[in-house]
């Protein structure tokens, strides 16, 4: 029997509207990711995404680590593994933090697909619909992106130079539990190098946030992708060393190693891991294994350290670069965060400029990009004059460049 192939007749569409989740009305689009989209034009100098310089990955270390795992280990590293992670990655990653008094063993690491899924996973496991997160005001965007699906809200807590105004913590802690009847979730920071602030909150603050959320009984999720590209100054313990039961520590190999490996993790009490495992189980299984193995051989070998060392050399010629450009090319009126490392800087321009209608009309015809400060408040009530500026993707002459005709914009805007 023939089946009816006549491809010309008319095939009624679905609506697929009535057909999904209520959830998905919490998803939005990363403002970064569809601003990516535009940048990729070869003549568009862009500040605005938080990647790493391409032409510093270790790609010879990966080579020699692909062909030395395919030899001696292929087919364990292309089969299925453990949804917890590979074991020596996990004995190293714990030995690496507890370095820095992060009190870590292999049975309370995780390995995930990146840390972004470690932000999904949190949401996954902590967040009803409706629950309270408190955050700063600006925060990663990919944080609230990834909890928004889960029916979150958010309490925003000002920032300074000095990173997240921690007084501030426990009356927005009171005013979410009048306003809801119950206590937020958790508190989410990132005290190194701030995304996309570019702070860092120095000791005594980290002291009495993990004091204040002791008192208050409030879990603290630890964002730290940047903690090993410090330029200046003394590495400051983490707020895990202080609260260990009651923090979820989370790293990452991208802004270190390669984004393209999508390797991260996460540190968390024990008594947490088994509902991490089965959140990561339904979501991919396990992160991919020969990642990890190439993680690990490249780590085992001793040469990340040396890796990292000139990550810090370039990245802090152009964030030297960029501090020297903005201060001699920007008009009167702008300021300026100047992080002690990470990938990015927070500036602000006069209040009569809106920066993301003067990106869409006016920088993107001068060709260059940012991030607009307002993408970076969940509730979209903050950083309409402020923008995020990356220095570790472009060399030094086009951070220069792109400065000089942000600069230029700027002034024309004003009327100088």
């Amino acid at each position: 029997m023939e089946l009816d192939m006549d491809l010309n007749r008319s095939v009624p569409q679905l609506d697929w509207a009535p057909h999904l989740a209520s959830r998905t009305a919490g998803m939005k689009s990363s403002a970064i990711r569809e601003l990516l989209k535009l940048t990729q034009q070869p003549d568009i100098i862009s500040l605005a995404g938080g990647m790493p310089a391409p032409g510093l990955f270790p790609l010879r270390e990966i080579e020699e680590a692909c062909r030395h795992i395919i030899r001696e280990n292929g087919p364990q590293a292309m089969q299925y593994s453990a949804t917890e992670g590979y074991e020596p990655l996990k004995e190293y990653l714990a030995a690496t933090v507890h370095k820095y008094g992060v009190p870590a063993v292999p049975g309370n690491v995780l390995l995930t697909s990146g840390s972004q899924q470690a932000l999904d996973l949190v949401g996954k496991i902590f967040i009803d619909p409706g629950d309270y997160v408190l955050t700063g005001g600006p925060t990663y965007l990919g944080a609230f992106q990834a909890w928004g699906a889960y029916g979150a809200r958010y309490h925003t807590i000002p920032l300074d130079d000095n990173g997240m105004i921690v007084d501030q913590v426990e009356h927005a802690y009171k005013k979410v539990l009048t306003d809801s009847g119950k206590p937020p979730k958790f508190i989410y920071v990132l005290p190194n190098f701030h995304n996309p602030a570019g702070t860092t909150m120095p000791q005594e603050r980290r002291q009495q946030l993990a004091e204040i959320a002791t008192k208050l009984d409030l879990a603290v999720i630890e964002d730290d992708p940047y903690g090993e590209l410090r330029y200046e100054g003394e590495d400051i313990p983490p707020i895990c060393t202080l609260i260990p039961e009651r923090t979820i520590y989370l790293g990452t190999f991208s802004k270190t190693m390669a984004p393209g490996l999508r390797l991260g993790w996460i540190v968390c009490p024990e008594v947490l891991m088994s509902r991490f495992v089965q959140a990561k189980q339904g979501a991919d299984l396990h992160t991919g294994t020969f990642a990890q193995y190439v993680a690990n051989d490249i780590c085992q070998r001793g040469l990340l350290k040396p890796h990292i060392k000139k990550l810090r050399v370039a990245y802090k010629e152009r964030r030297d670069t960029m501090l020297d450009a903005l201060a001699e090319l920007w008009p009167a009126g702008c300021n300026w965060t100047r992080p002690q490392g990470g990938l990015f800087l927070w500036a602000r321009v006069p209040e009569p400029i809106d920066t993301k209608a003067f990106l869409n009309e006016v920088a993107i015809k001068e060709k260059v990009a940012y991030v607009p400060g307002v993408s970076f408040y969940p509730n979209q009530d903050g950083g309409h004059n402020a923008m995020r500026l990356n220095f570790s993707y472009c060399p030094p002459d086009e951070i220069v460049e792109g400065i000089r005709r942000l600069g230029v914009a700027l002034k024309k805007a004003l009327g100088d």
